[in-house]
Formats: C-alpha cells, sequence, structure tokens
C-alpha cells in the first residue's frame, strides 16, 4: 500500500514536468542549430541555521534562429542539494543515484536570438554546519538544444562549503550519510464520544532524524484495530493509508512532535479497542523507501482505548 501511494504522488509530478518539458523539446531544437553555450560560476554554500545555502551563477548565450524556450538540466552535487531556480521555474526530478538530475526550461521564459540569459540557481544542504571547509564534485549543468557544439552545451562546477569561522580553504570532501536514521515514539490513543455518537482520538507521536541522509519527507503508516481507522493529523497534512511528517526534510538531529487522528463508528462500545502500531520510513525522489540503520525503532506500538463522558 505504500508503496502505491508513493508511487502515484510522483507519477502525477512527473507526468506533469514531463508533458511540460515535452512540448518545447523540438522547438527548442530547431530553433538553435549551433553554438548557445552554457557558463556558470562556483557555487559556495555558506552556514545558515538550517545547513548551508548558496546559488549557483548561470549563464546562457542563446544562437537560435527564432524566439524558443531552452531546456536545461542540473546535476546535483550532493543528493537533494536542488532548491529552485530565480527566476522560478517548474522542474521534473530524475531517480537519485545517488544524486538527481533536474530537469528545467531555462527561467525567464522564451530565449531571444542573441540573447544572453542570467539566472541562478539555489541549493541547500541539510547538514550540520562544520567548523572547516569543505567540497563536493560532480555539478553540472547542461542546455539541450541540439547544438553543433555540445561541448559548448555543458559546465561542471565546483562546490565549496564555507565553514563556520568564515573559510574556504584546506576544504575537506563532504561525506553524507547514505542511509537514513530515523526513530519514533508514542504515547497511547484515546478516543471520546462526539456529538454524532462516533468517537474520535489522537495519538501523539514524536519523530528524530539523527544524520544527514537524502529524503523529501518522513511517513507515518499505522496498522490499527479492527473498526479504527486514521482520519487525519495535527498539523494537518494529506494523508490516505499513511501521513507525511509535516515540515518537510529534517536537520540532523531535529525532532518533530505531532499527532494522528483516529475515529471509529458510533456502534462501538467504550473500553479497551485493541493494540496498533505506527511504521516510519523515508522516501527520496521515486526511488522507493529509504533503508535505515536500525529498522527496529521505527516501529512503535500503542494501546487504543474509547472512554465514554460523564
Amino acid at each position: 500500500m505504500t508503496g502505491t501511494i508513493t508511487r502515484r504522488l510522483v507519477a502525477g509530478v512527473l507526468g506533469a514536468g514531463l508533458a511540460l518539458l515535452g512540448a518545447a523539446t523540438p522547438a527548442a531544437q530547431a530553433a538553435a542549430p549551433a553554438d548557445t553555450s552554457v557558463s556558470t560560476g562556483r557555487l559556495v554554500l555558506e552556514p545558515t541555521d538550517r545547513g548551508y545555502a548558496g546559488s549557483l551563477a548561470v549563464t546562457v548565450t542563446y544562437r537560435g534562429t527564432r524566439a524558443s524556450y531552452v531546456n536545461m538540466t542540473i546535476t546535483e552535487p550532493v543528493p537533494g542539494a536542488f532548491a529552485g531556480t530565480n527566476p522560478d521555474e517548474p522542474c521534473m526530478y530524475g531517480a537519485p543515484k545517488p544524486v538527481r538530475t533536474i530537469y528545467c526550461y531555462v527561467p525567464g521564459g522564451a530565449l531571444q536570438p542573441g540573447e544572453r540569459r542570467r539566472f541562478t540557481v539555489d541549493f541547500q544542504v541539510l547538514t550540520t554546519p562544520r567548523a572547516y571547509a569543505m567540497s563536493a564534485t560532480g555539478g553540472r549543468v547542461t542546455v539541450e538544444t541540439g547544438d553543433a557544439n555540445p561541448a559548448n552545451d555543458t559546465r561542471a562546477f565546483d562546490t565549496l562549503f564555507r565553514s563556520t569561522t568564515g573559510s574556504l580553504r584546506d576544504a575537506r570532501p563532504y561525506v553524507w550519510d547514505t542511509a537514513t536514521d530515523a526513530s519514533l515514539t508514542v504515547g497511547s490513543a484515546t478516543l471520546t464520544r462526539q456529538e454524532d455518537g462516533s468517537w474520535l482520538g489522537r495519538l501523539p507521536v514524536t519523530v528524530r532524524v539523527a544524520g544527514d541522509a537524502a529524503h523529501d519527507a518522513y511517513w507515518l503508516e499505522p496498522t490499527l484495530p479492527s473498526g479504527v481507522r486514521l482520519a487525519g493529523s495535527e498539523p494537518q497534512e494529506p494523508c490516505t493509508a499513511a501521513c507525511p511528517v509535516a515540515g518537510g526534510p529534517f536537520m540532523p538531529g531535529e525532532e518533530r512532535s505531532l499527532a494522528l487522528l483516529f475515529r471509529a463508528p458510533a456502534e462501538m462500545g467504550p473500553g479497551d479497542l485493541g493494540t496498533g502500531s505506527v511504521r516510519l520510513y523515508g522516501i527520496f525522489g521515486w526511488g522507493g523507501e529509504l533503508t535505515d540503520v536500525d529498522p527496529v525503532d521505527n516501529t512503535a506500538t500503542f494501546a487504543v482505548t474509547a472512554v465514554a463522558g460523564d
């Protein structure tokens, strides 16, 4: 069930992105027969209160014969680092391997013949800022135009993480976690009678993430006693058979508290309704559930009780 939910959500996003990019590809290729080029600066990620953030300056020189959108691909230097473009442009994400390739138009609309377009690509890395500089390799920007000189169409860029002391010197390679390290704790679920006779209650949940493995979100998937169903979450998030943890990706060491909401029908009597469990898992792109270093602390059990009022 969980895999189906994830695939459906991602398929909708990818389908929209593919339709967007596919519509303009033939025109872009026909309009740019020779020597459209791309150049970049160096990406410097600055320490912030949520990891590191920075923007890569990009320049595209367009030599097509008529106005056209131009397709662009961005390869992340660090898994999950891509944060958007400025001006903002809808993008489609490739599968993590372990970094993702991002597919967008060159931002700012159609390019005119001879135009030089400058924009930025934004990145954020959710890891604890260090007292020493770090570096990452593999970042790349490509414009896809059917160019007669493909060497002009792609540029690699260097990535540096500035230290908390302000230095970029003596950078060490940034090594990120490859498996998630998340855990959860839960309370108990107490349901009370509502005006319509049904039962409603909440399960307190605390989620903690220890490492900096790339992820898009964490999800909570409950298994409930007969007659009890999942009704939502607080803070409110779209839930089906599982609910995402509100707030997006986690910083290492970050904890969040939330609640899962449960309902039971009016005909169910008060008392002990049984035992439930909830499972925590992470997702990144459309690669499926992530592997955790200790799956044992990703599942917790709880009692479900219906308590009649006065």
